[in-house]
């Protein structure tokens, strides 16, 4: 993308001394029995996987490459390596995962003095205002390289529990050097850790996020992101062979789909044979069909 002149100095100034972690480790239990066969970061949204949406989502914002952009992996963690290669820095954690704050407190020698632009790979960010990237440079924006800014959108219930100044949070958060530094490498989160005493000591800002984010935790949110992705129509994968009606999903590369679909997910080399009407399910293989009703 290009840039303004006045505006690319500004992104040059706001990213001295920034690099990214993208939070990739977790066992995605609520969205079993997907994640029994692959982790939830390589879960693929709109026929991309989760993970490379993010690493995008960073490239948009320069942030490219393993000196500026960290991976953490556990659960599954060499599929997610495979899926990493050179792109980004790769910390595999022994033993179960580390949380969000156990992630980022073992990359804390690779941080190393930087602020650290955290992202959670299975959040779905699509902003139709601006391409991959800018929609999250907000955060950045005239930081002051102390408080802690997380990404946000207004709460349905402003007091509910889980909710910063009546936001719901919408998965990337800006943490200062400062507060990286004491972060063990053992298990714990980032609420508890950092965002809940950054807010009680006034230092936490929420910056308002106006695109779509859905959390894909479960089945539904994981269908409801992938139909976004689709719009109002499908979206096929050019090596898909697709002879059977198909009504607004998506289709993975190689698959095949003989019956009828719709409202659903249809991953990279799935069959769906001509007897078969599948919706609102995710189809995986010839064997694995998932209700996300």
């Amino acid at each position: 993308m290009t840039w303004p002149e006045g505006a690319e100095n500004r992104r040059r100034a706001a990213f001295d001394g920034i690099c990214a972690v993208v939070l990739a480790a977790g066992e995605g239990t609520r969205l079993r029995p997907l994640t029994e066969r692959v982790p939830k970061a390589l879960c693929p949204v709109g026929n991309v996987s989760l993970l490379d949406r993010a690493l995008a989502r960073l490239a948009g914002l320069g942030l490219t490459g393993p000196a500026a952009v960290a991976v953490n992996a556990c659960y599954l963690g060499d599929q997610v390596a495979r899926r990493v290669g050179a792109r980004a820095h790769l910390s595999v954690e022994p033993g179960n995962p580390l949380g969000t704050a156990g992630g980022v407190g073992r990359l804390r020698d690779w941080i190393d003095g930087r602020g650290v632009l955290v992202g959670n790979a299975d959040a779905y960010l699509a902003d139709p205002a601006a391409p991959p990237g800018p929609d999250i440079a907000a955060l950045l924006d005239g930081w002051d390289g102390e408080s802690v800014r997380l990404l946000g959108q207004p709460a349905a219930d402003p007091r509910a529990p889980g909710t910063f100044d009546g936001h719901v949070f919408t998965g990337f958060s800006l943490l200062p050097w400062r507060l990286v530094r004491d972060l063990p490498a053992t298990f714990g989160d980032l609420v508890r850790a950092v965002w809940r005493p950054a807010e009680a000591a006034g230092r936490l800002d929420v910056v308002g996020y106006r695109g779509t984010f859905i959390d894909t935790g479960t089945p539904a949110d994981y269908l409801a992101a992938n139909l976004h992705a689709a719009g109002d129509g499908c979206l096929i994968d050019p090596t898909a062979t697709v002879t059977g009606p198909c009504h607004r999903s998506v289709v993975g590369a190689g698959a095949v789909v003989r019956g009828t679909v719709s409202r659903s997910v249809i991953w990279a080399g799935a069959v769906v044979g001509a007897e078969e009407h599948l919706r609102d399910v995710i189809r995986v293989g010839a064997d694995l069909t998932v209700p996300a009703a």
